[in-house]
């Protein structure tokens, strides 16, 4: 049994009546009211649907998004001049302020309700079971994915507690009742759901390319253990949780084997970021995209209108210490960030960063390369990117999570129960270091382990480093230091680009691990509730 390919993005009419979810999450209307569900092709506009965020009118959730928090990292900037984003990133985010941000939350209470419409409807139609068995671990699946999309940024284990938990047995009267005590409670719902999934959804290799950005068994796992790490902040018991998901991922073999890409060129690292390893042996989870529609993200960066090229963005771009973070040799650092006097192929041209032709926009003196790829070539426009600069979705999917995630995943939660030192830890930091073309001597030692997550997944839109600075206890102390710049300037005698001293971009910022730890809940996710209460010191 195959399910047609329900996410092509653009040109999908859904009806409003069978994807619809609620206004905002506490609409009244119960989920799984609709009664016009009745054939398999009403369920893959409902599967569809679950995918509507991933679209160029989206940009507040696949675009930029998230992105606007992970600014309150040690690992980049707001880039370019925004009163309100820098807001955020020094911590003084009211619930009004303007971001797009703010649109997560309730587009992913709306995944969350659609969701809930699946899994409620569909078990009681009259279709084929094996289709009904998939199509609802799907469900499962975005239900758990939605939470984890905004709970760790909005919910704690005080002492606000967790964000409402809505499932498809939530009655209209309980869906205002109070934030539960804990995110911990989230978390289990996140994780059980996950569990759910992973027991409904196919392997990746029994999908069909067409169905190629559904979720599978892989997936659910590598979330669940996401779902875990970040619970384990609060109770270490959720690291078994970690470990056993990932070895789950681990243990696959044949066509579902997962590993980390490497050709054996000093580029790998580079070529991972191509739309030729969408699907290749590290992917386990992406959204997709176009040269038509699709998420944004990977034009939010780069140069700020792209030298008249392309409009890149010109957000978020990396800092002093993510650059240094970097060990001497490490093929990443040049894959992941454009330093001033390297070059790089940018539509068709060599382009020399820093040079009189092309200046440098970024904040910061350096800027973002690694998701570039669909930008080298001269006729990239309407074959890799979308002619619209506006809308700069790409072929190149918008990876959530790959295998050397749940590599780090695994080495994390051996460290902080067995010890430092570990001697599988060392095997996988290895195995990390080794594409890094590094020196497989790792130590593993929490150090290491927090600076390879830092290194191997800079910048990509899942996971967080900001979140992993709050749940590791060091965001307070290397906040408050002064986050540094690259400077250079042309040299028009010599033809080469200097580099000049370094400066501060800022003094260091105050973060309150207590009123920090979380954002405030967007003003207008409070129209209709009595019961849900704002983070405290927002």
């Amino acid at each position: 049994m195959k399910m047609k390919k329900i996410f092509i993005l653009g040109g999908l009419l859904l009806s409003g009546a069978l994807v619809s979810g609620c206004s905002d999450f506490l609409e009244v209307k119960k989920y799984g009211a609709s009664t016009v569900w009745e054939t398999q092709g009403d369920i893959d506009k409902a599967i569809a649907a679950l995918y509507s965020f991933t679209t160029n009118d989206s940009e507040g959730v696949t675009g930029r998004g998230i992105m606007w928090f992970e600014c309150c990292s040690d690992n980049l900037t707001v880039g370019r001049p925004q009163s309100e984003a820098e807001d955020i990133r020094n911590f003084r985010m009211a619930p009004s302020n303007g971001r797009d941000v703010k649109n997560n939350w309730k587009i992913m209470y709306e995944v969350n309700a659609k969701a809930n419409n699946i899994i409620k409807m569909v078990p009681t139609m009259n279709l084929d079971e094996a289709y009904k068995r998939k199509a609802t671990g799907i469900a499962y699946f975005f239900r758990g994915f939605a939470m984890l999309w905004i709970a760790p940024y909005y919910g704690d284990n005080g002492p606000n507690g967790g964000i409402p938990i809505i499932l498809d047995t939530t009655e209209p009267a309980d869906m205002d009742l109070p934030r539960p005590a804990s995110v911990l409670q989230n978390y289990d719902q996140i994780i059980s759901d996950m569990r759910e999934a992973g027991e409904r959804l196919p392997y990746f290799s029994e999908l069909a390319p067409e169905e190629y950005g559904l979720p599978h068994k892989a997936a659910a796992w590598a979330f669940a253990a996401r779902a875990a790490l970040y619970a384990a902040q609060f109770d270490a018991k959720y690291y078994d949780t970690v470990i056993e998901m990932c070895d789950k991922v681990m243990a696959l073999s044949g066509a579902d084997k997962r590993d980390l890409f490497d050709d054996g060129t000093n580029n790998t690292f580079a070529n991972l970021w191509r739309k030729e390893q969408n699907f290749g042996c590290e992917y386990i989870f992406s959204l997709l995209g176009n040269a038509s529609d699709g998420p944004k993200f990977h034009g939010m960066s780069f140069q700020n209108g792209g030298w008249n090229l392309y409009n890149h963005w010109g957000y978020f771009q990396p800092t002093l210490s993510l650059w240094e973070a970097f060990e001497e040799g490490d093929i990443r650092r040049d894959a992941t960030i454009l330093y001033p006097g390297q070059t790089i192929k940018f539509m068709g041209r060599e382009i020399l960063f820093g040079s009189s032709t092309y200046g440098i926009s970024s904040d910061t003196g350096m800027t973002f390369r690694k998701f570039l790829s669909p930008w080298e070539e001269a006729d990239c426009v309407g074959k890799d990117v979308n002619p619209n600069g506006d809308n700069a979705s790409n072929t190149l999917g918008m990876c959530l999570m790959r295998y050397a995630d749940v590599l780090l995943m695994k080495a994390e939660a051996l460290i902080w129960t067995k010890g430092e030192g570990d001697a599988e830890a060392k095997q996988l930091l290895n195995r990390i270091r080794k594409r890094a073309r590094l020196e497989e001597n790792s130590t593993a030692t929490k150090a290491e382990l927090k600076n390879q997550r830092r290194c191997e997944l800079a910048f990509e839109f899942m996971p967080s480093r900001h979140l992993d600075m709050v749940r590791w206890g060091d965001a307070k102390e290397v906040y408050a230091e002064p986050t540094r710049r690259v400077n250079s300037h042309w040299d028009s005698a010599t033809q080469t680009v200097v580099i000049d001293e370094p400066s501060d971009y800022d003094q260091g910022r105050t973060f309150d691990p207590v009123i920090n730890q979380v954002f405030p809940i967007p003003v207008t996710a409070f129209n209709g509730t009595v019961n849900l209460k704002q983070n405290i010191g927002y």
